[in-house]
């Protein structure tokens, strides 16, 4: 078997959501993001609302799990808002659903309104599907290590599954530090997703060995390349 610093192709692809969420993607683009998914055997794929009811039956027939967004990419629509996106998305077929956390409240200090926001959407989303699972946006670029922490802590009190660091629409996307941070703050008991600016393999792998469980990248094409041209058989 092959390996490129001590991962195999297929535990690479079992860490990638892999990812469209433009707002000007096409019909065409939708369409080769869930052929890539499925011919990679990516964990997930996360797209936007709109997509989720067609792509649900397009990956049917793989392990693919469904992804999608909720208050994307701000947060700050109401928490009304986000429980009805939050049912529309698992009813339709979303097994996984990654939300935006109130910015402005966690700008402003009101944590409870922040847990009591994420704590709703994981309501909703579990009372629609007991098995689906809500990932938490903090958009890590906005705040201090101390808050990192303190925004990690206030989604695991609220019920979450995961923490994930960006929207990728923000001024910059995952860092090792801040996915350092993350894991420390939930330890073994949440996942933890990277997201925004990862294009490389060795990207990849850096925010793993940090102690990401997930990454979501758009170039999942080329990463699988990169490995093919990189990997070693031991």
């Amino acid at each position: 078997m092959t390996h490129y610093r001590g991962y195999s192709k297929a535990q690479i692809a079992a860490l990638i959501d892999h990812t469209l969420l433009k707002p000007e993607a096409t019909q065409t683009d939708l369409d080769h993001c869930i052929q890539t998914a499925k011919e990679a055997e990516a964990k997930a794929m996360c797209i936007r609302p709109v997509d989720v009811k067609y792509s649900a039956v397009a990956l049917a027939d793989s392990n693919v799990l469904l992804c999608t967004v909720i208050g994307f990419p701000h947060g700050t629509v109401t928490t009304h808002t986000k429980v009805e996106e939050t049912k529309e998305a698992v009813a339709n077929g979303a097994f996984e659903v990654d939300m935006v956390m109130n910015l402005a409240a966690f700008a402003s200090e009101n944590y409870e309104l922040v847990q009591e926001d994420i704590a709703a959407v994981v309501r909703a989303a579990k009372e629609t599907n007991p098995k689906a699972e809500v990932k938490v946006i903090l958009e890590t670029c906005l705040w201090t290590e101390p808050q990192i922490f303190h925004a990690c802590q206030l989604a695991e009190h609220a019920g979450a599954d995961f923490v994930k660091t960006s929207t990728g629409f923000h001024s910059s996307g995952a860092t090792v530090e801040a996915i350092k941070t993350m894991r420390l703050a939930v330890g073994d008991r949440l996942g933890v997703k990277a997201s925004g600016g990862i294009r490389s393999l060795d990207a990849l792998i850096d925010m793993a060995e940090a102690g990401a469980s997930r990454v979501g990248a758009s170039g999942t094409t080329a990463i699988l390349k990169e490995f093919t041209e990189k990997a070693t058989s031991n």
